[in-house]
């Protein structure tokens, strides 16, 4: 199993690496609201909702 993590470094991994590679710096507080975003929205539709709410 930890073959497998190795040889695949995952999505996160990639991303930096090409943010690094291609000097695209400025696009990690970009990512990082859309990631914070869809957080929200995922935690919008569970049990978790009614805490949400009270922060806005």
């Amino acid at each position: 199993m930890n073959e497998r993590f190795e040889r695949n470094p995952g999505f996160f991994r990639d991303l930096v690496a090409f943010l690094a590679e291609n000097k695209k710096w400025y696009l990690i507080p970009i990512v990082c609201a859309i990631i914070l975003l869809g957080l929200l929205i995922m935690l919008g539709g569970t049990a978790a909702a009614p805490f949400i709410y009270t922060l806005f």
